[in-house]
């Protein structure tokens, strides 16, 4: 089975595309660089249709992210990739079967007092991933995709949150947002293996996490051991923390640079959010890795 596979040269896409070729499928990476296995298609997912002659399926995980400073700009590069790329793929696959890599960032934010299920409410993002991410994932299930929903995907390679981690520890202190809470994580080992079996279940959307929710607090003083740089964990007032991210984001305006705290941010590790899998789990998907394996890879220095 000839299998395209979108954004094949980022954190997530590769892994996905490692995990297909190991599973036997003939891999075919679409995007501006080339992915780490398989055969490269340059596709803008900003401007151009795909090419998916002769593919079978697609696993579509191109995508803008991050969370730059708010505005017009901003928010018109998202939805260049994130919708209209989106609907250039779905139209191009012509009845293919399609895995949309979409995110739990799509859930309307806030405190959850239960485990989400998929009915949960869709909408009120405050960033411009959070936004573009949920209507190109409406365009996706509109046209009878099937849309994986993983939150706080970590794992070897991982761009995102080892370094967040790492800069928030200053003098031997790591200040975090509000109380301790609970909340789900994914490996990205777990969403590759998803992203796989996903191609054989009805549309719709389903939430992946690993097995077990984690502890905020425990969860970080893990991986920050497993870095070797421990730190004391420091709890500030989550309307405080906030307040910070606003001043962030009025200094990473003046001076043209990413803030180094934003809204998100703080949302991510305040509020805590728990995944229901049991939808994808009812059709055999079982989560096979977790902070564990992530932790003694780490300390292995493999970073």
């Amino acid at each position: 089975m000839r299998l395209a596979v979108t954004g094949a040269s980022g954190f997530c896409g590769a892994a996905v595309a490692r995990a297909a070729a190991a599973a036997g499928f003939e891999v075919v990476c679409l995007g501006r660089r080339p992915g780490p296995v398989g055969r490269h298609v340059p596709w803008d997912a900003a401007r151009d249709a795909p090419d998916l002659t002769g593919v079978d399926a697609v696993v579509h995980l191109a995508a803008a992210v991050g969370d730059p400073p708010p505005g017009a700009a901003t928010e018109a590069t998202f939805r260049r990739v994130n919708v209209d790329g989106t609907a250039r793929l779905m139209a191009a696959a012509a009845g293919r079967p399609v895995v949309y890599v979409s995110s739990a960032s799509v859930y309307a934010p806030g405190r959850h007092s239960k485990p989400l299920t998929e009915e949960h409410p869709v909408g009120g993002q405050r960033t411009a991933y959070g936004r573009t991410k949920a209507e190109g994932e409406a365009r996706a299930l509109a046209a009878g995709a099937v849309s994986l929903r993983p939150r706080a995907v970590y794992g070897p390679g991982d761009p995102h949150l080892l370094p967040r981690l790492r800069r928030a520890v200053r003098a031997g202190v790591a200040l975090l947002p509000g109380p301790d809470t609970t909340l789900s994580l994914t490996a990205v080992a777990n969403l590759a293996d998803a992203c796989l079996a996903a191609l054989d279940w009805p549309p719709g959307a389903y939430n992946i996490a690993d097995a077990t929710a984690y502890r905020r607090d425990d969860a970080v003083g893990r991986v920050l051991d497993a870095l070797g740089t421990p730190a004391r964990l420091v709890h500030v007032p989550a309307g405080l923390a906030y307040a910070a991210a606003s001043a962030a984001r009025l200094a990473g305006r003046v001076r043209r640079t990413p803030p180094a705290l934003t809204r998100y941010a703080v949302d991510q590790l305040a509020h805590g959010m728990v995944l229901d899998t049991g939808r994808a789990t009812a059709l055999g998907w079982r989560p096979r890795h977790d902070l564990d394996g992530f932790t003694a890879w780490l300390r292995a220095g493999r970073t």
